[in-house]
């Protein structure tokens, strides 16, 4: 089979130029069966953890793989197509906010295996609606704003499901931009611990290849 090093997706136009420092910890942080999202959820983005994730799965069907969150959200067909990727495989994806998860970074967040969502102490957490700009003639605008209203209800309804609460509380309470600390997060469900050490959310393959 073939290595997962020589398996990591090659940045899209639209990205940064990476390095080969870049590259090197992609594929050591793939060895060890974590995906990173640290940038704004974006077509290019939501692609390579796509393609980790599929090729992870691919690797290995059993065991967890993590998917750690820094990001400001973005595009929410790009990050569905992420959470229907998590859903897709049959491996357990634990996620982890590590600084700031808001937005479609929150939603991904939620969007973890049920008992494996993760937060760090310090991390942030913001929800609220998502928005789009809106144009051009009176038929297109009216389209335009139908598509948006059912992503806001998809969006609604999925939180829901993954947090305990109600779709109506998300949509209140997702009205205006609303942060949480680690805690609240955890008391409102979207995640499930606060981490106080690694070793709580590292893959037990990883855990064997460390000696831990």
């Amino acid at each position: 089979m073939t290595p997962l090093g020589t398996l990591t997706p090659r940045a899209e136009e639209g990205d940064a130029p990476p390095t080969r420092l870049d590259d090197h910890l992609a594929a050591q942080l793939l060895g060890q069966r974590i995906v990173f999202l640290g940038t704004e959820v974006t077509e290019a983005s939501a692609n390579r953890v796509c393609a980790q994730l599929l090729l992870l799965s691919a690797e290995d069907p059993r065991t967890d793989i993590s998917l750690y969150i820094s990001s400001p959200g973005g595009s929410v067909y790009a990050g569905l197509a992420i959470y229907d990727t998590m859903r897709l495989i049959p491996n357990d994806v634990s996620t982890l906010a590590m600084g700031f998860a808001a937005s479609m970074g929150q939603f991904l967040l939620c969007g973890g295996t049920p008992g494996k969502r993760y937060a760090l102490p310090n991390a942030r957490i913001m929800m609220h609606q998502g928005s789009a700009g809106i144009g051009g003639t009176t038929a297109d605008i009216e389209i335009q704003a139908e598509n948006l209203e059912h992503s806001k209800r998809t969006m609604e309804r999925l939180l829901a499901e993954n947090t305990g609460q109600t779709p109506e509380t998300i949509a209140r309470d997702g009205d205006r931009d609303r942060w949480f600390t680690a805690e609240e997060a955890k008391e409102y469900g979207m995640v499930d611990r606060v981490l106080q050490s690694l070793t709580d959310v590292r893959p037990a393959a990883s855990k064997r290849r460390m000696g831990l």
